[in-house]
Order: C-alpha cells, then sequence, then structure tokens
C-alpha cells in the first residue's frame, strides 16, 4: 500500500465511524425516528460515495507530487467535475432506495469545490513529509501540531455535514414524511457537527498519544474493533 492508498483508507475509516456514530445520534430524537430507517441506508450509501471522492482527491495529489508537479486551482476544478461521475454511480445504486434522490450542483458545488481544495491542500502537506518522517502516526504528528489536526479534521467532517444537509433537502420521502425534511436536515447538521467536533478530538488524541500497540484504535479496543463496534483508523504506529 502506497502513501496515498494508505492515506485515503485511514479518511475511509473516520468517515465511516462519523456516519454510524451520526446515525446512533439520530435514533436519539424522537421524531426523526420516523424517518431514520428510510435514510439510514442513503446515509451508508452517501458516506461510501464521499470515500470515494476523497481517495480519488488524495490518489491525484499524489500523482501529481510524484510528478514534480504542486496541486493547485487546476487540479481542484478537474476534481469537482470528477466527482460527477461519482455522483452518477451512486444514483444508479439508490435507484430502489424508500426515498428519491436530486442532487442539486448549484447548491451543493460551492460546498464540495471547499472541501476538495481543504482535503487537497492536506493531502499535498501529509504526503510531502511522508518519507521524511516515516509515515503514519508520525507523520501526522511531523505535519500538524495537535490543535492543527483536530481543527482540520473537524473542517473536513463540518463540510461533509454541509453537503449531507444541502443533499437531504433534496430527498423525495413518503407523504407522510414530507413535514419532517426540513427538521430532518437541520437536526442532521446539528447533530453530524456536534459528532465531527468529538470524533476529530479523539482522532488528534490517537495520533498524538504514545505508541501502544501495532495498530491505530479507537479507545477500548478489543479484539479487531473498539467495545462500540469502531474499527481499527488503520494508521500504524510509528
Amino acid at each position: 500500500m502506497n502513501p496515498a492508498q494508505a492515506l485515503a483508507a485511514w479518511n475511509r475509516k473516520i468517515l465511516e465511524a462519523y456516519s454510524r456514530r451520526t446515525v446512533e445520534a439520530l435514533r436519539a430524537i424522537l421524531p426523526l425516528r420516523l424517518a431514520l430507517p428510510r435514510i439510514e441506508s442513503f446515509l451508508a450509501e452517501n458516506v461510501a460515495k464521499e470515500a470515494e471522492k476523497d481517495a480519488m482527491v488524495i490518489a491525484r495529489v499524489g500523482a501529481a507530487l510524484a510528478a514534480g508537479k504542486t496541486p493547485g486551482e487546476e487540479l481542484s476544478q478537474q476534481l469537482l467535475i470528477a466527482s460527477r461521475e461519482i455522483d452518477r454511480a451512486f444514483l444508479a445504486r439508490v435507484t430502489d432506495f424508500p426515498i428519491g434522490i436530486v442532487i442539486r450542483y448549484e447548491e451543493t458545488e460551492p460546498v464540495r469545490i471547499r472541501r476538495i481544495k481543504c482535503l487537497q491542500d492536506a493531502a499535498c502537506r501529509i504526503l510531502e513529509d511522508w518519507s521524511r518522517s516515516g509515515g503514519g502516526r508520525a507523520t501526522m504528528r511531523s505535519s500538524y501540531p495537535r490543535v492543527e489536526l483536530e481543527r482540520l479534521i473537524h473542517d473536513l467532517m463540518r463540510l461533509y455535514a454541509l453537503e449531507t444537509q444541502t443533499l437531504s433537502r433534496s430527498l423525495r420521502l413518503p407523504a407522510l414524511l414530507v413535514p419532517l425534511r426540513e427538521r430532518l436536515a437541520q437536526s442532521l447538521y446539528g447533530v453530524m457537527n456536534e459528532v465531527a467536533q468529538s470524533l476529530a478530538r479523539e482522532v488528534a488524541g490517537i495520533v498524538y498519544r504514545p505508541a501502544k500497540s501495532s495498530g491505530m484504535r479507537l479507545p477500548k479496543a478489543a479484539k479487531s474493533e473498539t467495545s462500540a463496534g469502531e474499527p481499527a483508523l488503520g494508521i500504524e504506529e510509528r
């Protein structure tokens, strides 16, 4: 696994943990329990879609650096256009869902380009430092002070939450659930932002804690998963 692939795998595991914790938090909001069974599958597919887009960003940054180029605005715009292909595959996968989805690019893309640029800059910074610092957690620590790393992770998840909120307003729900759509959109962003803050703090803490095991895991690991069912985050101890 090359550095770009390792970074993309770690990012995917964080997003998957983020999605699961969001669903768990939404279950505690009583009015949304009616809609949750219908949107839970949407959230799972949506996080897979975003992880694929992120992997594309990281891979393209890695390729640019390998070619001696500095990723910039031109690459960001290329990635924005390429992300629509991933959207089309996503829409094809969810045709049988109990909800309809329409992607309004005029609403989602201003947020999406901000997230692409944020991730592109972070990937460039981390991958440039990878070989010098030895990879894994050592590279994260070398690239970002703890406070900055926590802020970066939170910003990336917050932008993901904003785009998900915009997308949730485009859901075609059954007639009985339509009145919940705006409540769902507002609650979804609020919950996702709270989860983002706590998870960003947790991940930064893991990166900066002393090495004790062979894998970088969420707290209270048991076998291959934590007690909360969270998998290892996938960055080896260095």
